[in-house]
C-alpha cells in the first residue's frame, strides 16, 4: 500500500480498470443506412399528404364548407304569397283566401300563410279548377326568375288556376334567420315580403253561374248528367259555364283524402269538363246549319215545301220523321220555318240532299263546328265534321245518300261541344258576328292582362238577312205552343201576346221576354248495345234582340224537350228575374223532340 504523500493527486491512488464494448454487428457485415432514409421518406410523405388535405380543405373547398355550416346556423323560412283573387262580372269574389298558419320543418316556427276558397263550390270548379300540391318534377321548376316551385308549393290544376297560373301565383317572400344548435332562432337577418298574385276578372255571372248547376237536379231523383253554357250573344262573353256532376275543389285544399278519393274514383267522372271537352252528336240543333247552309248558298229555295209521308225510302232503306215514329202521324205539306218548328226530319233529309254534304260541311265550319274556339281553359275538344273526303280518307268507305240523310239533322259521324253549339247559336242570334267565347273579361283587368284581337273582334259571317229572319221564325215557333219544346210554351205565348204574366211565369211589371230555340234528340248506341239519345235545347232571348243565348246539353238524358228545355227555362227565369212555379217535378210526356 502506498501513503499518501503531499503533492500527490488523489487520482493517482485511482485504480482504473479499462474494458472494450462488443459491437452486435457481427465484424464481416456492414452498417445498412437505407432502411432509416426509407422511415424518413415515409414521414415526409404523411406529412406531405396531411399538407394537401389542408390546403384543400382550407382554400378549394372552404367556401363550400363554410356554406354547408352557415346553413345550419342560418335557415330561410318561406313566406307564401296569397294567389290572386278571382272575380266574377259584378265585382263578387268566387275564389279567394283566407288567412291560415303554416309550421315552417326547418325552425318548426309557426308563419302566417294562405288558404284557397272556392265560393262557388261545385258550381264553379270547372271554370275555376283547383290547387295540387307540386310533383317531384315540378320542384325547383322554374316559371319565372327567381320564382321556382319548392316541396309543399301549391300549384294550378285544371280550369283557369292552371292556364294562368303565372299571373295569379304571385311571388313568395321569406325571412333569413340565424339559429343556435338547438334550432331556436337567436337574430332575424333579411326579410323580404310576399307580393300577392295579379287579380282576374271574369266575364261569368256569379249568381247565373249557380242556378245554371242546380238546374241540373230540377228531378227530385237525381241529379242529370251534362253541361250548360251562356254567354252574351253579340261580344262571346260567358255567362255561366257548368258540368254535371261536379266536384267541390276545396277537398284538395283541405286535404281530405276520402273527400278526394270519392271524387277521383267516381266512374261519372265529376272532373271532366263536359262543356268544352265533351262530344256529342248534335242532333236537331243542327238544323240551323243545314237550314243557314241551303238557302244562303243558294241551293234551295226559301219558299221550298215538301209533303212530309212520315218516312223516305231510298232501296231497302228507310228513313222516318221522329213524330212518324212515336205516334205514327205526319206533318203534312211544310216549308222551312214549319219544318224548324216541328223539327221535321223528312223535310231537312231532302234539304241536305239538294244542299250537298260538302256545302253542310263548309258552312259548319264556318259557323263554328270542328275546331276549338279558344275558350281560355285546357281540354277544349275540336270536334269532328265529316265528308265525303274525310269518310273515304278515314273508312275507307264510299259517301252513301244515307249519310247525307243522317249529317243534314245532326246525326252520322259529327261531333259538338256544347260551346260550340252555343257559338253557332250566338252567329245566328247576332246576325252573322262570330265572336269567340271567352272568360276572362279583358276590360276590366285593368291592363294587367294583354288584349287579344281574337277576343276584342268578331268576324262575319255572311249570312242573309231573310235566311236569318226565317231561322229566328221557326225558333220561335219551337217553343211556342204547336213547337217541339213544350216546357216553354206558355211563357212564349204570354211574351208574344206582350204579356208579363202566363200560366207559370210572373216577371211582374215588365215583359216576357220572347224566346227563340232548338230542341234536339240526339241517338247513340251505348257500351251495352242500347240505343240512347242526348236531349239537346239552344236559345236566345230575347229573340228580337239577343241579350244571352243558352245552350244545353243532357248526356243520355232522352229527348231534349223532357230534360234540356226544363234547365234553359230555369237559367232564363234568373236571367230576367222572373218567378218561376213551372212544375218541374213531373214534366209530362207530350209530343216533344
Amino acid at each position: 500500500m502506498k501513503r499518501f504523500r503531499p503533492g500527490v493527486s488523489f487520482g493517482d491512488f485511482v485504480v482504473k480498470d479499462s474494458s472494450t464494448r462488443k459491437s452486435r454487428v457481427p465484424p464481416e457485415t456492414e452498417a445498412d443506412y437505407r432502411r432509416g432514409w426509407l422511415v424518413w421518406l415515409g414521414i415526409v410523405a404523411v406529412f406531405g399528404l396531411v399538407a394537401v388535405r389542408l390546403v384543400q380543405l382550407q382554400v378549394m373547398l372552404g367556401g363550400r364548407y363554410r356554406i354547408l355550416a352557415d346553413e345550419n346556423r342560418i335557415k330561410q323560412i318561406r313566406l307564401a304569397a296569397p294567389r290572386g283573387v278571382i272575380f266574377d262580372r259584378n265585382g263578387t269574389a268566387i275564389a279567394g283566401n283566407e288567412p291560415a298558419v303554416q309550421k315552417d320543418e326547418a325552425t318548426g316556427l309557426e308563419t302566417p300563410s294562405w288558404q284557397r276558397r272556392y265560393f262557388l263550390g261545385e258550381a264553379g270548379a270547372h271554370i275555376l279548377g283547383y290547387l295540387g300540391e307540386v310533383s317531384q318534377d315540378e320542384v325547383g321548376l322554374l316559371r319565372e326568375a327567381g320564382r321556382k316551385y319548392e316541396p309543399k308549393s301549391r300549384i294550378g290544376r285544371t280550369g283557369l288556376e292552371e292556364g294562368y297560373e303565372e299571373k295569379i301565383r304571385g311571388k313568395d317572400g321569406g325571412r333569413l334567420v340565424e339559429v343556435d344548435s338547438a334550432g331556436q332562432v337567436v337574430r332575424e337577418l333579411g326579410y323580404r315580403k310576399p307580393t300577392a298574385g295579379d287579380e282576374l276578372r271574369l266575364t261569368t255571372d256569379a249568381d247565373l253561374q249557380k242556378a245554371a248547376y242546380d238546374a241540373f237536379g230540377f228531378r227530385p231523383e237525381r241529379i242529370l248528367k251534362g253541361a250548360a253554357v251562356a254567354s252574351i250573344p253579340g261580344t262571346g262573353e260567358i255567362l255561366a259555364l257548368v258540368s254535371s256532376p261536379s266536384f267541390d275543389p276545396n277537398l284538395f285544399i283541405n286535404g281530405q283524402a276520402d273527400g278526394v278519393a270519392g271524387v277521383l274514383n267516381n266512374p261519372e267522372l265529376p272532373m271532366f269538363n263536359r262543356g268544352l271537352g265533351g262530344l256529342y252528336p248534335p242532333g236537331s240543333t243542327f238544323k240551323m246549319v243545314t237550314m243557314a247552309a241551303a238557302l244562303a248558298s243558294g241551293k234551295v229555295n226559301s219558299g221550298f215545301t215538301f209533303a212530309d209521308t212520315g218516312v223516305i225510302r231510298v232501296g231497302s232503306y228507310s228513313y222516318s220523321n221522329w213524330l212518324f215514329n212515336k205516334r205514327g202521324q205526319t206533318e203534312g205539306v211544310v216549308g222551312f220555318v214549319r219544318a224548324m218548328s216541328r223539327s221535321t226530319d223528312t223535310f231537312f233529309y231532302k234539304v241536305g240532299e239538294m244542299t250537298t254534304p260538302e256545302v253542310m260541311a263548309q258552312w259548319a265550319k264556318d259557323l263554328g263546328l270542328g275546331q276549338k274556339t279558344g275558350v281560355e281553359i285546357y281540354g277544349e275538344a275540336g270536334g269532328l265534321i265529316p265528308d265525303p273526303q274525310w269518310k273515304e280518307l278515314e273508312k275507307g268507305e264510299k259517301w252513301w245518300l244515307g249519310n247525307t240523310y243522317h249529317m243534314a239533322i245532326g246525326q252520322g259521324d259529327i261531333l259538338v261541344t256544347p260551346v260550340q253549339m252555343n257559338l253557332v247559336t250566338n252567329v245566328i242570334a247576332s246576325g252573322g258576328r262570330k265572336c269567340r267565347p271567352h272568360l276572362i273579361n279583358e276590360s276590366m283587368n285593368d291592363g294587367q292582362l294583354p288584349m287579344n284581337d281574337a277576343v276584342t273582334q268578331c268576324p262575319n259571317i255572311k249570312i242573309p238577312k231573310e235566311t236569318l229572319k226565317l231561322i229566328r221564325e221557326g225558333m220561335i215557333g219551337a217553343c211556342s205552343p204547336g213547337g217541339t219544346a213544350f216546357p216553354l210554351f206558355d211563357w212564349n205565348e204570354a211574351a208574344i201576346q206582350s204579356k208579363s204574366k202566363s200560366l207559370y211565369a210572373d216577371r211582374g211589371d215588365q215583359q216576357l221576354p220572347v224566346i227563340a230555340c232548338k230542341t234536339g234528340t240526339a241517338e247513340y248506341v251505348a257500351a251495352d248495345g242500347r240505343v240512347l239519345a242526348h236531349g239537346w235545347l239552344t236559345a236566345f232571348v230575347p229573340a228580337d234582340d239577343p241579350q244571352i243565348s243558352v245552350t244545353v246539353v243532357v248526356e243520355g238524358g232522352g229527348e231534349g224537350s223532357n230534360v234540356a228545355a226544363p234547365i234553359v227555362r230555369k237559367i232564363l227565369a234568373k236571367y230576367f228575374s222572373v218567378e218561376d212555379s213551372y212544375p218541374y217535378s213531373a214534366i209530362p210526356q207530350e209530343v216533344g223532340e
